[in-house]
């Protein structure tokens, strides 16, 4: 049977074919529109400027929400923001539009450490830990250290620092969670090496100088103990972490 097409089919036909193509031409001009709010979002984020660049994100979220970097960058504003339930929606987003965004994950694990939700957290960052294209492992590894120091179990808490260890053997924290992980297993000098390694490759962290301090006194090495908290003190004049640091030094004298 043929079908025979009139004049106003033909019309019909040639309009729609006008619409698809006007759609798809619109479409890039809003996914270009999108990519440039995008970037001038990251140049705030930055910078610091974290309602600026959330401005520019939700901007760019109206003009195409498809895309998944934006998603991951609405996740890290939110995070930087203090509201990690709403990372966490935007962090799944990205990996929903692209499943084998593993910094979107590391991401996602990130945001429910915040929220002290361990389980959820060890769920991400061990499917990230399976990519041997990720270029940076010893993050993930990392974050599972510290959720299992957490969850105090603190082998598997000393394995995975140690494995990141094994990939970036300068990790400050990597580093200064083991030392911390050591200070928990009664294992003092072991806690004292590794903290002064970080130390060195860190020496403005007033943290990782508390902790120090603080393997120092339980390793009896009073001297140093009072000098590591002089340099908490030092770092960070009038901060809850100093005050704790000059009252922790007083007692040991």
């Amino acid at each position: 049977m043929k079908i025979k097409i009139n004049n106003f089919m033909w019309a019909v036909f040639v309009l729609l074919v006008f619409f698809l193509v006007s759609c798809a031409a619109n479409l890039e001009v809003r996914k270009k529109q999108e990519e440039a709010s995008r970037n001038l979002g990251e140049a705030y984020m930055g910078q610091g400027g974290y309602t600026a660049a959330l401005r520019e994100f939700l901007e760019a979220e109206k003009l195409y929400d498809g895309d998944p970097y934006l998603q991951n960058d609405l996740g890290l504003i939110y995070m930087a923001k203090g509201k990690p339930d709403i990372a966490i929606d935007h962090f799944k987003k990205a990996i929903k539009i692209k499943p084998d965004y593993t910094p979107a994950k590391n991401n996602m694990g990130t945001a429910y450490l915040a929220k002290k939700d361990w389980d959820r957290a060890i769920a991400c960052f061990k499917e990230i830990t399976g990519d041997l294209l990720y270029a940076t492992p010893h993050f993930p590894l990392s974050n599972l250290g510290w959720a299992y120091y957490n969850k105090k179990q603190f082998k598997l808490a000393e394995k995975y620092y140690q494995d990141a260890l094994k990939i970036e053997p300068e990790f400050v924290i990597a580093l200064q969670g083991l030392g911390k992980t050591y200070i928990a297993m009664g294992k003092f000098k072991e806690a004292v090496a590794m903290l002064e390694n970080g130390a060195k490759n860190a020496p403005n962290l007033a943290p990782l100088y508390f902790d120090l301090a603080n393997a120092y006194t339980l390793s009896h090495e009073y001297k140093k103990a009072i000098s590591a908290y002089n340099r908490v003190i030092e770092l960070v004049p009038n901060s809850p972490i100093a005050v704790d640091a000059q009252k922790k030094a007083e007692k040991i004298q």
